[in-house]
């Protein structure tokens, strides 16, 4: 019996140095990785589409304020994206540039070049948006003063580009310049002044 229980003991403290995983427990950490990575990748991927959109907001906010300066100096907007001077590329990896002439095959279509309009147009529709760049000059209270706005489209896989924005010359800073708007093309990102 002694024998026994010395062979019993032995086997179970052999067992303890063959350490490892069994088959199960290696399929449910493998199961429980592919779950994470379902979940972390589409995010992931957004997070990348996010930053690229980020180029063409930073691109048109700088437009629009170079639109507002060449308005301060010459009492009307530069009529395309090359006269403003800024030395932007008119093309990138992730988006193409473009103004109210090239959107009109040359023709700057601005009753009394009272606003302006910028386009970034994305290389890749299907995966980041599209936006338009919009600069105005309003009258309120008696005071003429610029107003720049940029819209983002909703969904890029729905339509591709964006329409021109409405622009009114009179009233509030507010609704100097709208956004199209028909609940799959864009929306307003914000005024600034």
């Amino acid at each position: 019996m002694k024998n026994f229980t010395f062979k019993l003991l032995q086997q179970l403290n052999k067992k303890k140095a063959d350490k490892g995983f069994t088959l199960i427990e290696l399929l449910v950490v493998i199961i429980i990785i592919g779950i994470l990575s379902a979940i972390a990748l589409p995010a992931f991927l957004n997070q990348a589409a996010k930053a690229r959109q980020s180029e063409a907001k930073q691109a048109l906010a700088s437009l629009n304020k170079a639109q507002q300066a060449a308005y301060l100096e010459d009492q009307t907007f530069a009529t395309n994206i090359a006269a403003l001077g800024l030395g932007l590329a008119n093309e990138t990896e992730n988006y193409s540039y473009g103004d109210a002439a090239a959107q009109n095959n040359g023709s700057f279509s601005s009753p009394a070049n009272s606003n302006a309009t910028m386009f970034a147009t994305a290389a890749d529709a299907q995966a980041v948006k599209d936006y338009l760049g919009a600069a105005a000059v309003f009258t309120e209270n008696g005071n003429t003063t610029t107003t720049t706005s940029i819209c983002e489209e909703v969904d890029p896989t729905l339509v591709p580009g964006l329409p021109a924005a409405s622009f009114s010359t009179t009233g509030s800073a507010e609704g100097a310049i709208t956004c199209p708007n028909d609940g799959t093309t864009s929306i307003e990102l914000g005024d600034s002044n």
